[in-house]
């Protein structure tokens, strides 16, 4: 097992599986919100790419063709979309907002009305983890060469799938990134929604 292969096992693992463990040990800590999106988050996720990008069920590749077989190994197919769907369930979407109310003061308005502040904050994260996703992680499985399945929330599919550009050697596609251009204003517009209809039912 290479070095780069460990780190990537690793990171796939962790980021999935210690944000759902701190749901279950802590959920009562953590607004009321916090259980339903991240059960929402999971299966968008899993049903708008992670799913298709695994099994590449129209017109792409599946994963075991686009990585080593070490890490088929240890990351097989069949749980590869629940890990990456729980990852951006747990860690992308849950920390992000973490992370947006920790830069915005602390304050549990944001996720009662709208804040600019606050979208641009996770818009940034989401993306930016994405970016990091493509060019450090997951790099040798989502390179131009290995067509990706068209997903409904990255509907270009292989079909329009340009460039966006490169470092060191390393592409980022258009594909890989749409969803994340997407989802960020979804979920925090329905975290604003679902927070006010549990302050209406208090009451």
């Amino acid at each position: 097992m290479l070095l780069e292969e460990l780190r990537v096992i690793m990171v796939v693992y962790f980021s999935a599986l210690v944000p759902l463990s701190y749901l279950l040990y802590s959920y009562k800590k953590l607004p009321a919100w916090a259980p339903l999106v991240y059960v929402v988050c999971f299966l968008i996720c899993a049903l708008g790419w992670e799913l298709w990008f695994t099994y590449g069920w129209v017109d792409g590749d599946d994963v075991n063709l686009r990585r080593s077989a070490t890490l088929s190994a240890w990351i097989p197919m069949d749980i590869n979309w629940i890990l990456n769907s729980l990852a951006d369930a747990g860690t992308i979407a849950l920390g992000g907002l973490w992370l947006t109310w920790k830069l915005c003061a602390s304050d549990s308005r944001i996720f009662l009305n709208w804040s600019w502040k606050a979208i641009s904050i996770f818009y940034v994260w989401c993306v930016g983890q994405n970016l990091f996703v493509e060019l450090f992680l997951y790099h040798d499985q989502l390179a131009e060469g290995k067509p990706l399945s068209w997903a409904p929330l990255a509907p270009f599919g292989a079909y329009f799938n340009p460039e966006l550009f490169s470092l060191n050697g390393r592409t980022v596609m258009l594909q890989t990134q749409i969803p994340w251009l997407i989802l960020p204003a979804v979920i925090y517009a329905s975290v604003i929604k679902y927070s006010n209809y549990l302050v209406s039912q208090k009451a």
